[in-house]
Formats: C-alpha cells, sequence, structure tokens
C-alpha cells in the first residue's frame, strides 16, 4: 500500500506564505497524478491543485497565481507552496493520490484513504 503524510500547516497572517509536503511511503511506483485538497466546516473537500507524473500541473480558479504544486519524485514527496494567503483559504489541507492501475502489482493495492490532514488557518 501507499501512505501519504501531510506537514506544514500552521497560523499566518493575511498575506503571509506557508510550504506543505506530503511525504509518500509503501508502494511509491505504484504513484500516479497527485492532488492537494482542502477542507473546512463551511465548505466540501475541494481539489486544489494537482499534478501528474509529469509535471503538468492544474489549479482551482481561487488559488490560480498564489499556489504552486510540485513534486520531487526522487524523494517521494509531493509539495504546495502557498503565498499571499487569505482567510478564505482556511482549511484543513489534504494529500491523495492516484494509483498506477495499469501496473498489475499496483492494481491489486487496497484503495487510497484521507489521513490527518494539516491545519491552515489565516487571520484577518
Amino acid at each position: 500500500q501507499v501512505q501519504l503524510v501531510e506537514s506544514g500547516g500552521g497560523l499566518v497572517r493575511t498575506g503571509g506564505s506557508l510550504r506543505l509536503s506530503c511525504a509518500a511511503s509503501g508502494d511509491t511506483i505504484c504513484l500516479s497524478k497527485m492532488g492537494w485538497y482542502r477542507q473546512s466546516p463551511v465548505k466540501e473537500r475541494e481539489l486544489v491543485a494537482d499534478i501528474t507524473s509529469n509535471g503538468v500541473t492544474y489549479y482551482t480558479d481561487s488559488v490560480k497565481g498564489r499556489f504552486t504544486i510540485s513534486r520531487d519524485n526522487a524523494k517521494n514527496t509531493l509539495y504546495l507552496q502557498l503565498n499571499s494567503l487569505k482567510p478564505e483559504d482556511t482549511a484543513v489541507y489534504y494529500c491523495n493520490a492516484r494509483l498506477d492501475l495499469l501496473q498489475r502489482s499496483c492494481a491489486t493495492l487496497p484503495d487510497m484513504s484521507w489521513g490527518k490532514g494539516t491545519q491552515v488557518t489565516v487571520s484577518s
């Protein structure tokens, strides 16, 4: 199986920055597209950004120009750089991944599950 552990959240002022990390372990050869999600008591979980194995990125409109997603495949780590933070960005941030189901061994792995996430709080 693949395990993902988020870190790097914290409390910052409006306009501040944070860098989130997602460390992967286990059957990391099965990792395909990876992404960051966020969820708050007043908002359903949403996809913030994702990145393919080859580095093609996607961002939801509300974070374009402010957040940057990247991955270091050699270190099995996913990152999210959050700049120009706003109170609306306050949420628990989770990382998740798709598995490469074209690989026989990967298709037999348990489904990915949501971890604990990391809290990002932006004060106004």
